[in-house]
């Protein structure tokens, strides 16, 4: 056809390639690339299948200051110029790095006697706090794969948050002990509304709002074999949770995924004491785990970082030479409405929206360096703004899945954007000069 301009650039395909886009980090994609565009992303599931599709589509310049573009080591300059002038450093987010900038990050943030604090303040920060308190009987996903015959949700709707969750490791697949899949396993949803999650289960638990840990107490009640007070004011059938204790009690391996929906409703930390002490009680007579449903790709990797690099998961302190661990006092949303800090590194921007508008207000008044992918429009409008490579489609790295298990991350498109470990350490060595 006249006029018509065929692209001849023979396409490359690479497979085994890891997706950090939700907490699952299926590591089982095939990507077709024609030049810099990734045309095909097979297995990806809705949300992964359009980030990678639109990666190209999105070409800032590597470096601006206050929105102008700007030579990368004129802004490597602002940055370490805001930086040196700063009393109490910020450095947050992390959950979209890879392995390598998370260290960068933890190293950047103790020379400058910096705060530093990942997503996870703002989501599973609860669930930290309990399982710190009572401790957390964990496992792998090819554990469940391979074992769990009672499978629940509780105040988690992974067919929308972790399209593939089901699909691979918790509901569908056939494992070495649950060798017929979806028909050797029982699946429970609860939760206080019916989700899509919910119409695939074999029993869906509605419970009201802010009662999970009612719910949860009695059936510590009804596993120790003394029953408490009915459970209708909770909204749950008491006949309905009775059998839920016996099919736990009697179950061969069983495991509770939990999400937002249980962590941050009522006294979200109390929620969670409640569902680990339930899971202990049931080591008295099966085998039975928690898991939490992680949301950001990598923000695992951040807690796991953090910990072998400071003893502490988030929010930790570095004001006196030495790393304090401080939930609330040293969390990014305490710390910005408290107006603590003066300057804010953001490795990742694309939480801010979460934080309180008094947060927002200060996060806004005071220098801000912000790293962020290609085709994420930043959070704010920082003073600096690097954009970096993804981790996992323009370069190596590792990231970990959300049973914190290290996922190998492949590159197989071209970029020239920097990634967020080569802008850390370019910062931290000109700090040191």
């Amino acid at each position: 056809m006249a006029g018509l301009v065929l692209d001849e650039t023979p396409e490359t395909v690479t497979t085994d390639v890891a997706c950090t886009v939700c907490g699952c980090v299926c590591d089982d994609l095939t990507m077709s690339v024609r030049g810099d565009r990734i045309v095909r992303a097979e297995r990806a599931c809705g949300l992964a299948e359009p980030w990678f599709l639109n990666q190209h589509q999105h070409h800032p310049p590597v470096a601006s200051i206050a929105g102008r573009e700007t030579p990368y080591a004129e802004a490597i300059e602002r940055s370490v110029e805001i930086l040196r002038n700063s009393r109490a450093p910020l450095v947050y987010g992390l959950s979209r790095s890879s392995t390598e900038g998370q260290r960068a990050s933890v190293a950047l943030a103790e020379q400058l006697g910096a705060t530093i604090d990942t997503t996870a303040s703002l989501c599973h920060s609860p669930s930290i706090l309990a399982l710190q308190t009572v401790g957390e009987s964990t496992c792998s996903l090819g554990e469940i794969r391979n074992r769990a015959d009672l499978v629940i949700f509780w105040g988690s709707d992974p067919l929308v948050t972790h399209p593939r969750h089901m699909e691979r490791y918790s509901v569908d697949p056939a494992g070495r002990f649950v060798p017929n899949g979806r028909a050797d396993r029982f699946v429970v949803v609860i939760d206080t509304h019916r989700t899509a999650s919910a119409e695939r289960a074999d029993l869906f638990l509605q419970v009201e709002t802010d009662s999970d840990f009612d719910v949860l107490w009695a059936l510590r009640g009804l596993v120790a074999g003394r029953p408490t007070a009915p459970a209708a004011s909770c909204g749950a059938d008491p006949e309905v949770l009775a059998a839920l204790a016996d099919r736990m009690k009697g179950c061969r391996c069983g495991v509770v995924f939990f999400g937002l929906g249980l962590s941050q409703r009522g006294i979200g930390h109390l929620n969670v004491t409640a569902l680990l002490m339930l899971v202990r009680d049931l080591h008295r007579f099966t085998r039975f785990h928690a898991r939490r449903m992680r949301v950001q790709g990598d923000v695992t990797g951040a807690d796991s970082v953090l910990c072998w690099q400071t003893g502490f998961p988030f929010s930790v302190n570095f004001a006196k030479g030495y790393p304090r661990y401080g939930p609330g006092e040293y969390s990014a949303e305490d710390v910005l409405r408290r107006r603590e800090t003066d300057a804010v590194l953001l490795v990742g921007s694309e939480t801010v929206g979460q934080f309180s508008p008094a947060a927002r207000a200060h996060l806004a008044s005071v220098p801000t360096i912000c790293l962020d992918h290609p085709s994420v429009p930043s959070g704010i409008e920082p003073t600096v703004r690097f954009t970096t490579s993804v981790n996992g489609i323009h370069r190596e790295g590792t990231a970990y899945r959300m049973d914190e298990v290290p996922i190998p991350l492949r590159a197989f498109v071209t970029s020239d954007y920097p990634d967020d470990a080569e802008v850390l350490e370019e910062i931290r060595k000109r700090l040191s000069s």
